[in-house]
C-alpha cells in the first residue's frame, strides 16, 4: 500500500475512534452537572457514586460488544465492524440527550439512562478490537508502534475534547445553567459528530491481513470458544496486561477530576482545566512512547509502567489530597499520566501482534473487555466507595496492586516486536 493512502486510512480510522470515545467519555465529563438530573437523592458524593455505577455497568456489557462485534469483523471485515460500532453510538448518545429527567418521570429516567450506557457499552466492546487491528494491520512494519499508538491519542483526545467541551460550555453557559440543560449538548454534539464519522468509516480500505485471510478457503472461525481452547495463553496474557493497565489508565484521567472536586478542594472549573491542559500533553506524547517502543522494543515501555505505577500511585495521590496549588496540583497529575502512558501508547500493538489474522479482532477484544469490565469501569465508583465510608487511602493501595500484579506478565511476557504474527507490511 502506498504511503499515502495508508496514511488516509490511519488518519480517518483514528478520526472515527476520538468520536467513538468522545461519546463515551461525555457521559463521564458531564457527570458533575446530570447526575443531580438522574439521581436527586442524596449528597454530591452519593449522587456520583450512582452516576459511577451505571458508568461501570457500561464496562459489564463491554465484552458482550467484543464477543458479538469482534466475531462480526473477523468474519465480515474491520472496517464493517468500524461502522457498525459507530451506529450503536450514535443512538445511545442521542437517548441520553433527550433523556428526562427524575422528576419528570420518576425512576424511568435511571432507567433510560442505563439502557443507553448498556448500548454505549456494547458499541465500544467492538471499537477497541476493531480499531486496534485495523491501526496494527494497515500499519508498516516498522512503524507499527509509532501507527498502533494514535489509538489511544483519540482515546485521550476523544476524552479530552469531552473536556473541552465541557470547559467552553462553562465559560458560555455558567453554572446554573449547566446543571439545569447544558449537559445535554455534550450528548447532542457525540450524536452528530457520529453520523460524519459513519460516512468516513465508509470510505476506508480493507486491510491486506484481513484480504489475505478470506483467500483461504479452510480458514479457521473465529469464536469464543476456539480463542481461549487453540490460544489460551495470549487470551489470558491479555487480561493480566490489561489489569493494571486499565485501571491506572480510569484512576489518573477519570477519576482524578472528580478527585480532585471531592478531595483536594478545587472547584469544578478548575479542575477541568487542569486535567485539560495535562491530558493535551498526554496526547501529544503517545507517538512519541509509540516510536521509542518500535526502537527498545515493546517489554520495557510496558515494565515501565508497571514499576512506576507500583511503587509512585500511593505518595502521588496522598500529596495531591493536601495540594491546593494550581501548578502543583498540575504537576503531581501530569507525572501520573507520563507512567500511563508506557501503557497506553503501545497495548493495542502489543495484543494485536499475539494473535493469526483469521481471530486477530476478537483476540485482541473479548479479553480486553472482560479484564476492563472487572478492573477499569469499577476504577471510579472502588474510589468513591472507599471514601464514602472513609478509608480512601485504600483506593491508592488497590491500584498499586494491581500494577504490581501486571508487572509480573510484563516481565516474564515475550517481546512481541521480534515476535509478531502480523505478517503482512
Amino acid at each position: 500500500m502506498r504511503d499515502a493512502r495508508r496514511l488516509k486510512n490511519i488518519i480517518g480510522g483514528s478520526a472515527g475512534n476520538l468520536v467513538e470515545w468522545f461519546d463515551w467519555y461525555v457521559y463521564a465529563a458531564f457527570g458533575l452537572y446530570f447526575a443531580s438530573a438522574f439521581f436527586p437523592k442524596g449528597d454530591q458524593t452519593a449522587q456520583l457514586m450512582q452516576t459511577a455505577a451505571v458508568f461501570a455497568v457500561g464496562f459489564v456489557v463491554r465484552p458482550i460488544g467484543a464477543w458479538l462485534m469482534g466475531i462480526y469483523a473477523d468474519h465480515k471485515g474491520r472496517k464493517a465492524g468500524l461502522t457498525l460500532s459507530v451506529s450503536l453510538m450514535c443512538a445511545a448518545s442521542l437517548l441520553i440527550a433527550v433523556a428526562p429527567t427524575y422528576e419528570q418521570v420518576g425512576l424511568f429516567s435511571p432507567l433510560i439512562l442505563l439502557a443507553a450506557r448498556l448500548l454505549q457499552g456494547i458499541s465500544l466492546g467492538g471499537e477497541y478490537g476493531s480499531s486496534a487491528t485495523y491501526l496494527s494491520e494497515i500499519a508498516d512494519r516498522e512503524r507499527r508502534g509509532f501507527w498502533s499508538s494514535f489509538q489511544y491519542v483519540t482515546i485521550i483526545g476523544g476524552q479530552l475534547t469531552a473536556l473541552a467541551l465541557l470547559v467552553l460550555l462553562q465559560f458560555l453557559l455558567g453554572e446554573q445553567a449547566m446543571q439545569d440543560w447544558g449537559w445535554r449538548l455534550g450528548f447532542y454534539a457525540g450524536a452528530v459528530l457520529a453520523i460524519v464519522v459513519f460516512f468516513i468509516r465508509r470510505s476506508l480500505d480493507e486491510t491486506l491481513s484481513f484480504a489475505n485471510v478470506q483467500t483461504k478457503v479452510d480458514r479457521p472461525k473465529s469464536t469464543a470458544r476456539s480463542l481461549f481452547r487453540e490460544h489460551p495463553r495470549q487470551a489470558f496474557l491479555v487480561m493480566a496486561l490489561t489489569a493494571g493497565g486499565t485501571a491506572a489508565f480510569y484512576a489518573y484521567t477519570i477519576y482524578l477530576q472528580k478527585f480532585l472536586v471531592n478531595t483536594s478542594g478545587f472547584d469544578r472549573a478548575t479542575a477541568s482545566q487542569i486535567m485539560t491542559v495535562a491530558l493535551s500533553i498526554m496526547l501529544v506524547i503517545q507517538p512519541f512512547a509509540g516510536r521509542l517502543s518500535d526502537k527498545v522494543g515493546r517489554r520495557p515501555m510496558m515494565i515501565f509502567f508497571g514499576a512506576s505505577a507500583m511503587l509512585l500511585t500511593y505518595p502521588i495521590f496522598t500529596t495531591l489530597e493536601q495540594t491546593r496549588s494550581v501548578p502543583a496540583a498540575f504537576a503531581l497529575v501530569m507525572a501520573t499520566l507520563i507512567i500511563v502512558t508506557g501503557y497506553t501508547s503501545i497495548n493495542a500493538i502489543i495484543k494485536a501482534e499475539m494473535f493469526p489474522a483469521h481471530i486477530r479482532a476478537l483476540g485482541v477484544a473479548l479479553p480486553f473487555a472482560i479484564a476492563n469490565a472487572i478492573f477499569g469501569g469499577t476504577a471510579e465508583y472502588v474510589a468513591l466507595y472507599l471514601k464514602n465510608i472513609g478509608h480512601e487511602r485504600w483506593f491508592y493501595i488497590y491500584i498499586s496492586a494491581l500494577a504490581a500484579m501486571s508487572l509480573i506478565a510484563y516481565v516474564r511476557m515475550r517481546e512481541t516486536k521480534t515476535n509478531s504474527l502480523i505478517e503482512e507490511d
